[in-house]
């Protein structure tokens, strides 16, 4: 539950610190008071839509923090994920939610004082309070908002989610068969482009580092004449081909020769013998391999236009389809698995069918199932709902839930049928009220006044609440078009929200009859401090509240102060009766 709500520069508040207890806490006072802002703060800290009016005049940034006692089931639950976030405080059975608003638009949200995403805090926001605020009044009005209701009532979120889950399936699957029934033309001139691309890089015969081994003979090609020039000066340096003149291998036969007549006169000699002869060898090896050489070039002016052409083919590739040849082959082994999977489009497009209808059947079988839990449950919610609105004078008032489902030709398979559907199911479902005898249930805006609708709405949420396990509930004016002889059941239906310990529920109310149920009361005011205007809340002892129920009344006198005595004597045996 909520044990402490501090705020600092927000709106007309300077600083305001609501320590709250268990049971019911019913805030009261003058309209403009600031009942109305402490709730806009409660819902900021919870994880609402921050907005920098609300940073106070004169301030740069505003404050929000929330104290929470966990109750020992909820610890478990949020020990999960505050472990999983690393979120852990000093205290285990507290909990801290805070908020800072920033007047340049920057706002933060922490948990135990460290820094989260606003996602997070507002996970943890609605698990921990549940705001009913005035605009609940007209939301019940809105047909949409009955379905959600309902389910709630009934418990029924995994059933929903199941259909969610299946309908998202069918969603992917119908949005791959629209792909795949595209334009026809479309396909073709794909195929077309595919194929082009495909023989292109295909003829080509392209290998791997082609382009590089071309290059190189390109060079080679280009210089031909210098080639055979400069390897047969070579060839007539190391052989001594070219008459009157010396080459190294006479060079060297002559120094082999010299040698060996030394070896014979001194052994000592013998190695240098053998290294001359040896290089005599390489010499002569290295000669033959240039002559191998020199006889494979050839100046052939055509081997070079067409290496030349190759490689301007390459590079033309290489620009169409990527800058190397692993790029380009890779481009046409892409070419190829699309032209695969277009062909075998057909195949895919049956399968996927056939998946579609499987799916078609399945969310109609959820759905039927779905749709009679939901039907058992309305009959229940609209017996206790007319129990409620009994309470509060509307005894002759008949509630129904209608439950309708729409013909569709692209809709579930239901016993034969196509029936229309979405994520919650197949039904479409609207309260209908009949406030007069014989007249037939019609919707709720149609037939409610303001006042009933408020009456319908407290008995839709004292119903609701018996099934929520939010431990916090704030209802802002739920008394709003409801007069004081009602005041009184409203104020004990809600302290019968807190019994046993189920809630902690909050109200903020203008009705003495409801105020008078409080197990604390707490009075807010404007105060004029220096030359600002402030709000403040006190906690109200027995004789205050005396007072500020005499004043709710409309006046201060005795008349008014036994008016007062006699709601809270009323009260007590009320109390004492549950």
């Amino acid at each position: 539950m909520l044990v402490e709500l501090y705020i600092r520069n927000f709106a007309i508040i300077e600083e305001l610190r609501i320590q709250l207890d268990g049971g019911l806490n019913v805030l009261t006072g003058e309209t403009g008071a600031g009942k109305s802002i402490i709730l806009d703060a409660m819902a900021l800290v919870l994880g609402d839509r921050a907005d920098t009016t609300f940073v106070r005049e004169g301030a740069d940034r505003a404050y929000v923090d929330a104290t929470f006692h966990l109750e020992p089931s909820l610890n478990a639950e949020f020990s999960k994920i505050i472990e999983r976030e690393g979120l852990e405080g000093e205290q285990g059975d507290l909990l801290l939610l805070s908020r800072e608003l920033r007047l340049n638009g920057r706002n933060f949200s922490r948990i135990n004082g460290r820094a989260v995403n606003l996602s997070i805090l507002r996970e943890f926001g609605k698990q921990l309070v549940d705001i009913h605020g005035q605009g609940d009044h007209l939301s019940l009005l809105n047909p949409h908002s009955h379905l959600p209701l309902l389910d709630a009532y009934a418990g029924l979120e995994d059933d929903r989610f199941r259909v969610a889950r299946s309908v998202e399936e069918l969603r992917q699957v119908r949005q791959q068969l629209n792909q795949l029934k595209q334009d026809k033309r479309q396909v073709a001139q794909r195929i077309d482009f595919l194929q082009y691309q495909v023989e292109e890089i295909v003829s080509a015969n392209l290998t791997e580092d082609e382009d590089n081994i071309l290059i190189a003979e390109r060079t080679r090609l280009a210089n031909m004449e210098q080639l055979l020039e400069l390897s047969r000066a070579a060839i007539s340096d190391l052989g001594g081909f070219e008459e009157d003149s010396l080459s190294v291998s006479d060079l060297l036969g002559q120094a082999e020769k010299s040698i060996s007549k030394l070896a014979v006169l001194d052994q000592e000699l013998s190695p240098i013998l053998e290294k001359i002869q040896g290089l005599n060898f390489q010499f002569n090896d290295l000669s033959a391999e240039l002559m191998a050489y020199q006889n494979k070039l050839d100046h052939d002016p055509q081997r070079l236009s067409y290496v030349e052409e190759r490689i301007e083919l390459i590079n033309t590739l290489k620009r169409k389809y990527g800058p190397s040849i692993a790029e380009i082959l890779k481009a046409k082994n892409d070419a190829v698995q699309e032209l695969e999977s277009i062909s075998q489009s057909e195949q895919r497009t049956e399968a996927l069918e056939q998946q579609e209808q499987e799916l078609l059947y399945k969310i109609g079988k959820l759905g039927m199932g779905l749709s009679k839990r939901r039907y058992a449950a309305s009959l229940g919610l609209s017996s206790e709902i007319e129990k409620e609105l009994e309470d509060l004078n509307m005894d002759r008032t008949r509630f129904r839930v209608e439950m309708r489902k729409s013909p569709d030709e692209l809709g579930a398979y239901v016993n034969g049928d196509r029936i229309s559907f979405d994520d919650t199911g197949l039904d479409q479902v609207e309260f209908l009220i009949s406030t007069n005898p014989g007249e037939p249930p019609r919707p709720l805006a149609k037939v409610a006044s303001g006042g009933e609708t408020s009456r319908i709405m407290l008995a839709l949420k004292s119903v609701l609440a018996k099934v929520d396990e939010t431990p916090t509930l704030i209802f802002d004016e739920i008394d709003q078009g409801i007069g004081g002889r009602v005041g009184d059941v409203v104020g004990r239906k809600l302290w019968g929200l807190t019994d046993p310990a189920r809630h902690q529920v909050i109200v903020v109310t203008h009705l003495p009859q409801l105020a008078g149920y409080a197990d604390s009361h707490y009075h807010v005011s404007k105060r004029l401090v220096g030359q600002r205007t402030t709000t403040v809340v006190s906690r109200l002892d027995s004789g205050e509240r005396i007072q500020e129920l005499a004043a709710m009344l409309g006046t201060r006198d005795d008349h008014a102060k036994g008016g007062a005595e006699s709601i809270l004597q009323h009260v007590a045996l009320a109390k004492g009766a549950n």
